[in-house]
């Protein structure tokens, strides 16, 4: 069923005005609902879990605010997103948030939650440790026990127990909103470009802030809306990195102003949260275990240890499904776990001979001319090594 493009335009704008200003979101569903806020830490609670307990679950985006009150809470050596959260909770800017979720395995992350729960002392902050080993033997129990915690965390936080039919529900409609996304990464691969590379991260961006019913509702007006627009003859590139929070749009826009196009990607606001749905059948609490197990083997993370699993495998794997000619590595500055495995990742790209560009990001940005200036040489080295026939 097609949308009047109208429709369709207004509704991506309504997604862009939430991606831009979550908070403002925020705010205005609580005004509307009476509902509770969970800030939710990227990148392993299930956000299915607040929402079965009646709350809005949120995956607190870095602002673009420049840091200041909190730059004198966590060391410079932090990473750009977990110092923003830092300086957002010394602003008073998470005052939003009810209580707090984490389920991460990021040594930096606990910091600034530790901040966070220094300057928000009204707001409860529950942590469950997930297991980082996923193939010992127990990592499955260890995994199930830490989800029955959240789920018994949050009936008491919402005041009467989460049922099973509420997660199951819940389960539901988040499994049909990461299958749509999906879909949209689906005909972008196959060379239907109607989205730029930024409104592509707005969509992913949005769902991890509003009501999941909202989002989806919205998000089947854009999609109905979309103009085909066939594969053209720009150099078609794969965006892998930033694991906890978005890259900036304008970082994005400068890359495929050059000429290129992003084709897929497995950066946390894109392909990699949306990668895994989460069983159906059965018990819906271990239905969450067993899709945070399996998460890894789909979009391995290097915060966890998979020996089945390996992040440079699935990359070229991936690379090849897209038909990507070149990959572009955003790497977080001080994002240990990325940096400690790129080696592997630049190894396999080269045995591969897969042209890649490695570009390290900043919560203060980057010069778009000195990123564009870079991609053009990429996109200049694709374009030479390329058979005759594709340059034709």
């Amino acid at each position: 069923m097609s949308v009047d493009p109208d429709t369709a335009r207004e509704a991506l704008a309504a997604l862009c005005a939430v991606a831009d200003d979550p908070d403002a979101y925020v705010v205005r569903w609580k005004e509307r609902t009476g509902g509770r806020a969970i800030g939710v830490f990227p990148m392993n609670f299930p956000s299915e879990i607040a929402a079965a307990g009646g709350a809005l679950p949120v995956v607190i985006q870095e602002n673009r605010e420049p840091d200041s009150l909190g730059r004198n809470l966590l060391a410079e050596f932090y990473c750009g997103y977990t110092r923003n959260l830092a300086d957002q909770a010394a602003k008073g800017t998470l005052d939003i948030y009810d209580a707090f979720f984490q389920a991460d395995h990021c040594t930096q992350l606990l910091g600034a939650v530790d901040v966070v729960r220094a300057e928000v002392p009204d707001a409860p902050v529950f942590f469950g440790q997930l297991p980082t080993s996923m193939s010992d033997s127990w990592a499955g129990e260890r995994a199930l026990a830490t989800m029955r915690s959240f789920v018994e965390e949050m009936g008491r936080f919402a005041g009467t127990p989460v049922t099973a039919a509420a997660l199951a529900d819940a389960i539901a409609v988040h499994n049909e909103n990461r299958r749509l996304l999906r879909e949209v990464y689906a005909a972008r691969r196959a060379g239907n470009a109607a989205l730029s590379s930024p409104e592509m991260q707005v969509l992913v961006k949005s769902s991890m802030v509003m009501d999941t019913r909202e989002h989806t509702a919205l998000l089947r007006e854009v999609v109905a809306g979309l103009a085909a627009r066939p594969r053209d003859d720009r150099v078609r590139l794969y965006l892998s990195g930033h694991l906890s929070h978005a890259p900036r749009p304008e970082l994005l826009a400068a890359i495929e102003e050059c000429g290129a196009i992003v084709v897929d990607d497995d950066l946390f606001t894109g392909g990699r949260h949306i990668s895994t749905d989460v069983p159906e059948d059965g018990d819906p609490v271990a239905a969450l275990a067993d899709w945070y197990l399996r998460r890894d083997a789909v979009a391995p993370c290097p915060t966890l240890v998979k020996h089945e699993t390996d992040w440079e495998e699935r990359l070229v794997e991936a690379v090849d499904a897209s038909g990507a000619e070149g990959v572009v590595v955003l790497m977080v500055r001080f994002c240990e776990p990325h940096m400690l495995y790129y080696p592997e990742l630049r190894k396999r790209l080269n045995e591969r001979d897969i042209p890649h560009l490695l570009i390290e990001t900043e919560h203060e940005g980057l010069p778009v001319e000195t990123v564009q200036t870079r991609v053009e040489a990429l996109l200049e080295r694709i374009r030479r090594n390329a058979p005759l026939e594709a340059i034709r």
